[in-house]
């Protein structure tokens, strides 16, 4: 099977630019967007060389996984464009939900029963199977001219394989047992991006958004330890704000909100991370 857009995505105007193996689908998606691309291209590759994870870390995608960037040109606030990493979760879980039978990936964070959702999103831009990490999000961005700004939507899925030296759990859809290749997932990313990218709305919907994804939200209502520059807040998840913001309560009883950090949850949480 090849990479195709979903016909929803087609109809609305997406295009697609599929490689066998690239550097970076990020990169790619900006410089296109310097050369005067007009956004709402999905740039896809089953392989990527030299990805990007949240604060310069690496991103591995070995051949099988998946790596897409949608690029999205806009003339809004980049402090509202930032919203689309929430967009990118819900698109994504829509699609993991389509696309992986009922009965595979039933477990929740550490080992809980999960209900209705098989799949969890963690702030800011992480998808969670069995509390452990299966795909991240990462958005860049780019200055053009005319007050432009380009916005890379990077999201990487471990499809087939997953890293095995990190600090935290990570799995892939292949080692949940569950049989789907990179080309039918992004098949079904590009029709549940359309409609999330619809209720958001230009960031008109954005209330909508954040009520989807607090629905879907891991460790709400637990306990976190959150990582910011160094020093590491501990208490109780309880909310993300208007702007999507992380909002807890410390152990004194103050609420913190917090616009950029590493979120652990429980046993991590307690422990001295």
């Amino acid at each position: 099977m090849t990479f195709r857009l979903a016909p929803t995505a087609e109809s609305e105007g997406f295009r697609l630019e599929a490689h066998d193996s690239v550097g970076s689908t990020n990169a790619l998606a900006l410089e296109h967007a310097r050369a005067g691309d007009p956004g709402k291209l999905w740039v896809v590759s089953k392989k990527q060389e030299s990805g990007r994870g949240r604060r310069g870390r690496v991103w591995a995608t070995p051949e099988g996984n998946l790596a897409a960037t949608l690029l999205f040109i806009t003339t809004a606030e980049l402090r509202l464009a930032a919203t689309l990493g929430f967009v990118a979760g819900l698109a994504l879980a829509d699609a993991l939900d389509a696309v992986v039978p009922n009965g595979k990936v039933a477990i929740g964070l550490d080992g809980a029963s999960q209900g209705k959702n098989r799949f969890e999103l963690k702030w800011p831009n992480d998808v969670l199977a069995s509390g452990a990490k299966l795909a991240g999000i990462l958005l860049e961005s780019a200055i053009l001219e005319g007050g432009r700004f380009a916005v890379a939507v990077g999201i990487g899925v471990n499809v087939v394989a997953y890293p095995a030296d990190l600090p935290y759990p990570a799995t892939s859809l292949q080692a949940l047992g569950a049989g789907c290749d990179a080309e039918t997932l992004f098949l079904a990313l590009s029709d549940a991006w359309s409609e999330n990218s619809r209720l958001w709305n230009d960031g008109r919907g954005l209330s909508a958004v954040r009520r989807r994804w607090l629905a879907r939200a891991a460790g709400l209502g637990g306990q976190v330890a959150v990582r910011i520059d160094g020093n590491v807040v501990r208490g109780t998840f309880e909310t993300i704000d208007e702007d999507c913001r992380f909002v807890i309560r410390d152990d004194e009883g103050s609420v913190l909100t917090i616009a950029a950090g590493d979120v652990h949850f429980g046993a991590v949480a307690s422990a001295g991370i």
